[in-house]
């Protein structure tokens, strides 16, 4: 970790004439791609790629448009098709398909048959309408949740629950795993949702910051993937970023990949794990006691400060928040909790915030406090200045071009199922939602009352799930819990591309095809729609795999004679895709963008790049507000920044009060007993979540075969752990098996298992064999306001590993498959 000073703080400070240089960030220009390489262009989460096939065979997949930092997902492409783990036929449970109504066996433990298509149809659609009659229409829940296809047709979830909607209705989900206490939070603050908006343009922060603080985010890997497709923007800020001079400040208990590229040209302080509230809480306190918080904006722009700071100040409960109190929890010197609160002070700055960090108990807090120190320094609405929560995702700072814009599938039908003789439901009937990171709860608590965001709630009687398109087993917390829930519903379907645990504990699974193997249509860059991007069928489907619209098609003409017309509204694959594409040609035509006729953009195999829009790029967040807040209120009760909440105050949880405040975590380093360690869990550098974890990227990463463990030098010295080594992380929830990484990149207390490694149990003693994390992790919502996901808080032990060979399992097919 690096000691700051004052002067390796402002090295930076001085040099903004000579960042001038980078004051706007030129519209990547893509008349090289043809010349970058030949094949088919198609997109994916990682940005558009050039495909080459041979002998009918993926073998390549490239960068379509030029970029400074390479990213290693763009050469993911050929594994994802061609691997063991692929599900090659429609397959059943054993048990299951013996007694369909009264199943035998046990799911994750019996073996599984292989079935024609149309019987797996058969047998679903059978099983699925018993389900039905016997129940409410919320007893089948089509929430599956996770990643997607860049797509704008081919999206599982959407196709899923349009089906399931003309089937008479299910139980969705609410929020998601990433960000589920901070959006709920961030509308009683600011007024709107804040974590997917988008950010002060990376011009103005390259023109306008002094100070870029990057608290609890790692950019240059979450950078490398969107939500659609990376337009490839974000990893060149952060490239200018470091070679403008200015200072940044990277606060994290890991040196993560980020902090590792910015080298020197950044400052690195490591506090203590889920501590983030009490080290802001210490700055806030030394502004107010030095006098340097900006009382004007407060009183002009905020709601309830004065409760805050009676808090603060120790005026509330006798304790106060001071540098040297927040020292003691977070693990960093008093002193450059001061000097923190000096330097932001003094300079334009600009707090860039992660999401890693409200994914905690109590995690609401978190990013409300962020806020609370933004507005006591009194920047927001300024060029360069305030907070940002998505600088580390979907590349938000692109400005957002002038662009003809794809619209997608829909989850409701269209015109053509407006028939009332036919019975078609003409919108998603969703029946009953529920928080996703609650679905355990879920399941082991039908007709459970809960609190929610100041509602009462009931959770539905699961009997059905159909999961398609995302990986539940290795996104949600506390996996031996999970499994023991799981047993409960009559039916689980599970749509899929691989053999994952959650493949390997269903009833009936469906094979499905990868992105490459259909056509699909998508829009890079979440806010900025800077490309259009033809992602053109690149090699045949392998082995029986079917598309998820052709697979809801046929379902739901076994709904009764016609469905399949109801649901494809009469169009093909491709006709989708051209409705799609004259939807954006007329929206660009607007904005006079030239786009040519569907046919010519399909056969020249290029994207369309959309037109800079230079008014955009100097787009400032909250400067009309600070303008004029009468004119221009937030979406509050107040129309002010509410840094106390009267509507949080009266829904009285005692896990979230009304205004930013410390609370001691169940599990964290501050209460650990002998020998327990603080459990991080952070995204991978080499896959997406979960995705690519079969693939031969891994053995970037892979230590003794397994995922990795970082440790720090002290931690792994006291229990004789050398790099290589193979390591067991155990709680009482369960226990992995790791590859010691042993480095000083961690605080020491800790240790770090990325997430998204595929759950691999040995029947006999328990134990993960691949390392994912989430044996280890507590399955608690964040709070009863968010009910959010709560997967960096954990306390494990950990020893080196003297048990008997335990083969890896976690990428192989069951038995007959």
């Amino acid at each position: 970790m690096t000691e700051i000073t004052r002067r390796g703080f402002l090295k930076g400070t001085g040099m903004a004439a000579g960042a001038m240089a980078f004051t706007s960030l030129s519209p990547m220009s893509v008349a090289a791609s043809n010349e970058r390489g030949k094949g088919v262009l198609t997109a994916g989460r990682m940005g558009p790629m050039l495909c080459e096939v041979k002998d009918g065979k993926l073998i390549s997949t490239t960068n379509a448009v030029p970029q400074t930092v390479f990213n290693s997902l763009q050469t993911t492409g050929p594994d994802q098709v061609h691997t063991k783990a692929r599900i090659k036929c429609p397959m059943v449970r054993k048990g299951f398909l013996a007694n369909p109504s009264a199943p035998e066996g046990v799911r994750g433990g019996d073996e599984f048959v292989r079935v024609s298509w149309e019987e797996a149809y058969k047998l679903l659609h059978e099983q699925h309408m018993r389900i039905r009659a016997n129940n409410t229409p919320d007893a089948i829940f089509a929430g599956s949740y996770g990643w997607r296809s860049s797509g704008v047709l081919h999206k599982a979830q959407t196709l899923l629950q349009r089906y399931m909607g003309m089937a008479g209705g299910y139980s969705g989900h609410m929020g998601d795993y990433s960000t589920g206490a901070a959006q709920v939070i961030m509308p009683h603050v600011v007024g709107s949702i804040e974590v997917y908006e988008q950010q002060t343009t990376y011009p103005m922060v390259l023109e306008h910051s002094d100070v870029v603080v990057l608290w609890g985010l790692n950019p240059m890997n979450t950078l490398k993937i969107a939500w659609s497709s990376t337009d490839c923007s974000g990893l060149e800020f952060f490239h200018q970023l470091k070679k403008s001079g200015k200072t940044v400040i990277a606060i994290d208990p890991m040196r993560s990949e980020t902090i590792e590229f910015f080298g020197d040209n950044a400052q690195w302080i490591a506090p203590h794990p889920m501590t983030d509230v009490a080290m802001l809480m210490g700055i806030a306190h030394t502004l107010v006691k030095q006098g340097k918080h900006d009382k004007a904006f407060i009183e002009k722009y905020t709601t309830g400060y004065d409760v805050f700071e009676a808090y603060l100040m120790g005026k509330e409960d006798g304790v106060e928040k001071s540098a040297e109190w927040a020292s003691k929890i977070c693990g960093v010197p008093a002193k450059q909790l001061e000097l923190l609160a000096d330097i932001f002070s003094k300079n334009r700055t600009m707090l860039m915030a992660g999401w890693g960090i409200q994914r905690q108990q109590f995690g609401e807090q978190r990013h409300w406090m962020i806020v609370t120190l933004a507005a006591m320094l009194g920047q927001i609405g300024l060029p360069g200045g305030g907070f940002g929560f998505s600088y580390h995702y979907s590349n938000g700072g692109n400005p957002s071009r002038d662009a003809g814009v794809l619209p997608a599938m829909s989850a409701s039908l269209g015109a053509v199922a407006g028939s009332d003789e036919r019975g078609w439901s003409a919108t998603g009937k969703v029946m009953n939602s529920f928080p996703v990171a609650r679905i355990v709860e879920a399941l082991e608590n039908p007709g459970q009352v809960y609190k929610h965001n100041g509602h009462e709630r009931v959770f539905p009687d699961i009997k059905m799930i159909w999961w398609a398109g995302g990986g539940n087993f290795t996104h949600h917390q506390d996996t031996n819990r999970l499994i023991k829930a799981w047993q409960k519903p009559e039916l689980v379907v599970i749509s899929e591309i691989y053999w994952t645990a959650a493949a390997k504990h269903a009833d009936i699974v469906l094979p499905i095809t990868t992105s490459f193997e259909r056509n699909d249509l998508t829009m890079t860059g979440d806010y900025s729609n800077q490309h259009l991007v033809p992602m053109k069928q690149v090699i045949e489907p392998q082995g029986e795999a079917r598309n998820d619209f052709d697979v809801f098609a046929d379902m739901a003409e076994l709904l009764a004679p016609g469905g399949r017309e109801v649901y494809t509204e009469g169009k093909t694959e491709m006709e989708w895709l051209y409705q799609f594409y004259k939807a954006a040609q007329q929206g660009g035509r607007a904005q006079r963008i030239a786009m040519p006729n569907f046919s010519k953009f399909w056969e020249d195999n290029q994207l369309i790049e959309m037109k800079w829009n230079e008014k955009n790029a100097q787009f400032v967040r909250y400067a009309d507000f600070r303008e004029n807040p009468i004119m221009n209120p937030l979406g509050t009760p107040s129309g002010k920044i509410e840094i106390f909440s009267k509507t949080i105050e009266g829904y009285q949880l005692e896990d979230c009060p009304p205004h930013p405040t410390w609370m001691e975590p169940t599990e964290y380093t501050g209460n650990a007993k002998q020998d327990e360690l603080q459990l991080m869990t952070a995204h991978a550098a080499h896959r997406l979540h979960s995705q690519f974890n079969y693939a031969k990227i891994r053995e970037e990463y892979a230590i003794a075969d397994r995922e990795p463990i970082s440790i720090h030098p002290e931690d792994a010295k006291a229990r004789g752990i050398k790099t290589g080594d193979l390591v067991r992380a155990y709680n009482g929830r369960g226990q992995v098996l790791v590859g010691a990484l042993v480095t000083d990149g961690i605080k020491q207390g800790s240790v770090c298992i990325h997430e998204g490694g595929w759950p691999d149990l040995d029947k006999k003693t328990g134990i993960c064999k691949n390392g994912g994390c989430n044996v280890l992790t507590l399955d608690i919502p964040t709070s009863r306001l968010a009910n959010g996901c709560a997967a960096n808080s954990a306390l494990v032990r950990i020893e080196k590993y003297e048990g008997p060979v335990l083969e890896l399992t976690a990428f192989t097919p069951p038995k007959n498959a």
